[in-house]
């Protein structure tokens, strides 16, 4: 019998072992060994099946651990809640909540474990119907599992009316109410309610003083800082963040040195703000005086290196860290490609042996800020685990090199794809000059159920912009207010740049004068539709009036208000501008100011002191300006000088085939017959390589696109043939039209 006894114990003390072993194993990521180990056991028990159910959760494996939940020959309470918990760490709450329904029966911590899911998950209503179902209502936990989940959502009122209902609070309750209170911004009611509160202990205080800190009101978060009976370590480093982050340096560091028990966090916080103040050697020798360091003091200091350019230093300072850290390694990594030395992150990137998703997507990303799309690409075949950003990086860095179709055929091979996916593909569309596509990708990211953000509006409006769609762009202006995007800056910007282009500047000026706020943009694009609709003189004045309410010109500016200078012959007040450009605002001219200032002189005749200022350019000038030359030159009769232009633009442009037209009439009018045919000639040699025509028209509210080798429809030849019918018609009609 004792033997008997003996045997057992011996046996339940191997299973113990082996157990703890299984779950040591899987906390450590050693799965296979885990997993190897419950295999060989013979003699298992419920718990060696929930701590490999646990190891399998920990590491990822959540199916595998679902297999053998299923295959459990005994089941007990907790491995359901481990279970769930599995699932809920997966981030895959409706199976989590499907095992909880099936549940036999159900503890404290599985229905805390459930709730408390969707309250952070922002499920709130979810959470409530847990929260009516749970039997004891007397248990404080759930009601501030439910505070806490409104206050997150931003529902303070239906926090407060909670709290009011609560049996019994402890002190945990208040703050969980008083935060609600202080992380959304509302420090008034704040602190009305901590003047109120029953129970209060220095997470009270620490709440307020961040509250204060968040919105701005570093007085009163000071006032209280220091009036906080028994500050702790917590106290201290808010209120030193809070400071440091509003680039108070010299008080946070007299309160640093004030505190009498610094942690980790209070020396990274006074590290980080001498970097960001570009104290770089301050920064450095507070670093060497730390006591201790974790992994976000290397991480910060590499980081304030490869900020500055230093990246020898942020170099020698990763070298010294004492554990290979994947963070810090792409930090450096970073700092290599933001200074363009891609072989060094080449070299580099190969050297990190534990790479995670970010360090590939940084590579990737820089590859493709690069324009070498190859690597790029190589890069994105090896990658095993690919995320969104890494597909999305990829369409963006093809379309910034031109490659729309390698875009196209990323974007189609996604399996899951966001609002970011589909904006990097019509951004790319609009960069390119494809227009119509990024329209027609517009309209099927709504077939595909996909809400367009921002971003998305923006560039469907300046789309419509570019083909003068007006019927599609107000479309697409029902759409932002519906969507309630029509106060975002950018949103508001396309529409104004869209009415304008469209000859619709009324429109443009409503929107621009009910945006709540403007910038330099807004602006820009008002006076550059003032100009391009022929409003000159609107366009000098809404420029004046830009600089009386203090907003600093850029050089688009200038490029727009010269415009309408040029196009109304208002060359002595285009000179100015263009004076004031240089010598009160500093702005060097760029090619395209001086294309502005040759088209303004040209248009008024002035077309030697033109051709000077081309003449004088210290930089080389472009088509446009050859171009506005050339049309000025046709104007005024000047050969002698259009000549010169047409030869100078047939470099930039050697297959337009209307800079040949041009020429060709000057010489026409000018009587000089030989030039005319030599010109015809090459007008004829260029019309084979010529880059396919396209127009487009908008027909109730659609756009109908037509490109020059599309084959002919049957409803094309009958659209020929009543157009010959019609010119018939009017030859022989005795009034000519």
């Amino acid at each position: 019998m004792k033997q008997s006894l003996k045997l057992i114990g011996a046996r339940t003390s191997h299973v113990f072992n082996q157990n703890t072993k299984i779950t040591q194993l899987g906390k450590s990521g050693k799965i296979e060994e885990a997993l190897k180990l419950f295999s060989k056991m013979t003699h298992k028990n419920t718990v060696t099946y929930n701590s490999m159910i646990s190891a399998f959760n920990k590491n990822g494996k959540i199916n595998d651990a679902r297999h053998l939940f299923d295959n459990m020959p005994h089941r007990n309470l907790v491995s359901w809640n481990t279970m769930i918990a599995g699932y809920l760490q997966c981030d895959r709450v409706d199976e989590a909540y499907r095992l909880f329904v099936k549940m036999p029966e159900r503890d404290r911590f599985s229905w805390t474990l459930m709730m408390t899911c969707f309250a952070r998950k922002g499920e709130l209503e979810k959470a409530r119907e847990l929260f009516d179902l749970f039997p004891d209502k007397r248990d404080v936990a759930f009601w501030n599992v439910m505070i806490q989940g409104y206050g997150q959502k931003g529902r303070v009122s239906e926090a407060k009316r909670l709290f009011d209902e609560m049996p019994l609070r402890n002190v945990i309750s208040w703050n969980l109410m008083l935060s609600c209170y202080t992380r959304n911004g509302e420090m008034h009611l704040g602190r009305v309610f901590f003047e109120g509160m029953v129970m209060r202990d220095v997470v009270s205080w620490n709440l307020m003083v961040d509250g204060f800190i968040e919105v701005g009101d570093l007085d009163s978060a000071w006032e209280f800082f220091q009036k906080i009976p028994y500050p702790n370590v917590v106290s201290w480093v808010t209120m030193l963040c809070g400071l440091a982050r509003s680039g108070k340096i010299l008080e946070a560091r007299r309160l640093f040195d004030q505190m009498q028990c610094k942690n980790v966090v209070s020396w990274n916080a006074m590290i980080s703000a001498y970097l960001k103040d570009y104290q770089i050697e301050e920064a450095a020798r507070l670093f060497r005086e730390m006591p201790n360091r974790d992994s976000v003091s290397w991480i910060t200091m590499i980081d304030g290196y490869v900020h500055v350019g230093q990246l020898d230093k942020a170099r020698e300072i990763l070298n010294q860290m004492p554990y290979k850290n994947v963070v810090a390694q792409t930090a450096m990594l970073s700092g290599y490609i933001k200074n363009k030395r891609m072989d060094e992150a080449c070299q580099f990137f190969n050297e990190i042996a534990a790479r995670d998703i970010v360090c590939w997507n940084t590579m990737i990303a820089g590859y493709a800020q690069m324009g070498r799309m190859d690597k790029a690409l190589d890069l994105f075949k090896k990658m095993e685990d690919k995320d969104l950003v890494t597909w999305n990086t990829m369409i963006i860095g093809y379309a910034q090199t031109g490659e729309m179709d390698n875009a196209v055929k990323i974007f189609e091979e996604m399996k899951i794809k966001n609002v970011v996916s589909w904006n990097s593909l019509i951004s790319g569309f609009l960069q390119n000059g494809l227009s119509m596509d990024a329209l027609d990708s517009f309209k099927l990211m709504a077939c595909e159920g996909i809400i367009p953000d921002h971003s998305t509006f923006a560039c469907g409006l300046s789309a419509c912009a570019n083909l003068a769609a007006l019927q599609v762009g107000k479309q697409m202006h029902g759409k932002v207010l519906k969507s309630g995007h029509l106060n975002d800056l950018f949103v508001g910007n396309a529409l104004i740049t869209m009415y304008a282009k469209c000859g619709r500047i009324l429109c443009a000026e409503l929107i621009f004068d009910d945006l709540e706020e403007v910038d330099v943009i807004s602006w820009n694009s008002l006076i550059s539709g003032h100009a391009f609709n022929g409003y000159g003189k609107e366009a000098v004045q809404l420029f004046e009036q830009m600089v009386l309410k203090g907003v600093r010109p850029d050089h688009i500016t200038f490029i727009g208000v010269l415009s309408g200078c040029s196009h109304i012959g208002l060359v002595d007040q285009g000179l100015k501008l263009f004076e004031h450009m240089t010598e009160i605002y500093s702005i060097e001219p760029s090619v395209e100011t001086y294309a502005c200032i040759v088209d303004m002189l040209g248009r008024a005749g002035m077309l030697r002191e033109a051709f000077e200022v081309v003449r004088g350019l210290k930089m080389r000038a472009n088509a446009r300006i050859w171009g506005a030359l050339l049309a000025a030159c046709k104007t005024h009769g000047n050969l002698k000088l259009g000549r010169i232009a047409a030869k100078q633009l047939s470099e930039f442009e050697p297959h337009k085939t209307s800079n040949f037209v041009l020429l060709s009439n000057m010489q026409a009018e000018a009587g000089c017959w030989d030039e005319v045919e030599n010109t015809r000639l090459l007008m004829k040699d260029t019309e084979a390589e010529k880059q396919q025509g396209c127009s487009w028209i908008e027909v109730r509210h659609q756009l109908h696109c037509f490109r020059s080798n599309m084959p002919i429809q049957p409803e094309t030849v009958e659209a020929y043939s009543k157009l010959k019918t019609l010119t018939l018609q009017i030859s022989n009609m005795e009034y000519r039209f």
